[in-house]
């Protein structure tokens, strides 16, 4: 998987209560998208969890104190600051939301926060009454009026036994919350319409008409476009996938649930992203009981549903920028073409299904960009989320051409 981590270095600050054992998961995720985790912990945080174990994890040394004269001749808590590319605090008590609400620096993990210039994400983690205090709420509003994200803590039975708001958040929001701060938010400003996955046709109560689609490519563009700043809506098929983070979801089932969820949206979007693997047809009718099992063959009339990117296509305003895409079997070049004339679009995403690594399924695909220049893009095997960023680039160029 590709990531906006990768080779990235994350000042990760631990700091005191009984959530800093997530830290060891957290670390590990972000080692796995490719970070190089530098890790300071406060002294109470040292009682919950080794610094051991997370230099093990993190393959770097654990800071714990201003005053260590066995390390280097660097002033340490400025090189770590000045290394970061996003410094997190996570768990984030309200000691240390406190202190970096109001400039109060006195131990590794605060002097090293006041000295950092690099993107914030905070995590808080701690007693319910503590998170609904209005002085804590204050600094958390007065940090994020400075431009400090902040991941909400969950609810849920807390280690002293009470409910309610104040445990860590699940280590992989955090992650997605520290990748998407080291994105640049290059499509701030902008609302993003993608549709994913397959849809259903259903015949009775029990079967259905669908396809392949897992949805993978569309997911992977609703979230990389979400991380690159845009205000996502993701109209997908039915599909064994988490939902993105901080993407609004329209859950539909039928083509034509997906028609009227999209024709709703499409006023309000500036980019319309087509990636769903939506049915040609439907059968004419839906028994309202099972079918049952009569004769040696049974026929069904199918209609046709509305060819949704065509009548995008005709109602798109000259600023608005579509891309679709095209899954074919042969001629996959001269199919596709006909499709990104035939119903307007701006681009078009074409792959070959019977191409190593491509199509339904994988993690990976092969696709060839095409324009309405006629000018065409070829592109190697890679990871779907590459793949979506490449998308959203020539998606950018295109929204920008048109100004």
């Amino acid at each position: 998987m590709s990531s906006s981590l990768q080779g990235k270095n994350v000042v990760l600050c631990i700091t005191g209560g009984i959530a800093a054992y997530k830290a060891a998961d957290l670390t590990s995720r972000l080692r796995k998208l490719g970070a190089q985790v530098y890790i300071i912990m406060t002294e109470s945080a040292t009682h919950f969890i080794t610094p051991l174990t997370l230099e093990v994890l993190s393959e770097h040394r654990v800071v714990t104190d201003m005053f260590d004269r066995t390390f280097t001749w660097e002033v340490e808590h400025i090189s770590l600051a000045k290394r970061a590319d996003v410094f997190v605090i996570a768990p984030a008590t309200a000691n240390i939301i406190g202190k970096a609400a109001h400039g109060i620096a006195d131990d590794m993990v605060s002097t090293t926060l006041m000295a950092t210039k690099a993107p914030m994400v905070i995590a808080p983690a701690m007693n319910t009454n503590m998170y609904e205090n209005p002085i804590v709420q204050q600094n958390i509003a007065l940090l994020k009026a400075r431009g400090v994200s902040f991941v909400e803590p969950a609810s849920g039975r807390l280690a002293c036994g009470d409910t309610g708001k104040g445990k860590l958040a699940d280590p992989a929001d955090i992650a997605h919350a520290i990748e998407a701060a080291a994105t640049p938010h290059d499509l701030e400003g902008l609302s993003v319409l993608v549709t994913a996955g397959p849809t259903r046709e259903a015949m009775d109560p029990v079967r259905f008409i669908s396809n392949h689609s897992t949805g993978k490519m569309g997911y992977a563009i609703a979230q990389r476009a979400q991380m690159r700043g845009a205000k996502v809506t993701l109209v997908s098929g039915p599909v064994a996938l988490d939902a993105p983070a901080n993407v609004s979801v329209i859950p539909i089932t039928s083509a034509m649930e997906m028609h009227d969820a999209v024709m709703e949206q499409l006023p309000h979007q500036d980019w319309v992203i087509k990636a769903a693997a939506v049915g040609d047809y439907r059968p004419e009718t839906q028994a309202d009981d099972k079918l049952k099992k009569k004769a040696d063959e049974m026929s069904v009339a199918l209609v046709k549903n509305p060819d949704i990117l065509k009548e995008i296509g005709m109602q798109k305003r000259d600023n608005q920028t579509v891309c679709g895409f095209s899954m074919e079997t042969r001629d996959l070049i001269e199919n596709s073409r006909a499709k990104l004339e035939g119903k307007n679009c701006d681009m078009l995403v074409a792959n070959n299904l019977k191409t190593a690594g491509a199509g339904f399924a994988h993690d990976t695909n092969v696709a060839t960009l095409l324009y309405r220049d006629g000018s065409s893009e070829p592109l190697s095997l890679m990871q779907k989320d590459s793949l979506a960023d490449i998308v959203l680039d020539r998606m950018l160029a295109l929204h920008r051409k048109k100004g």
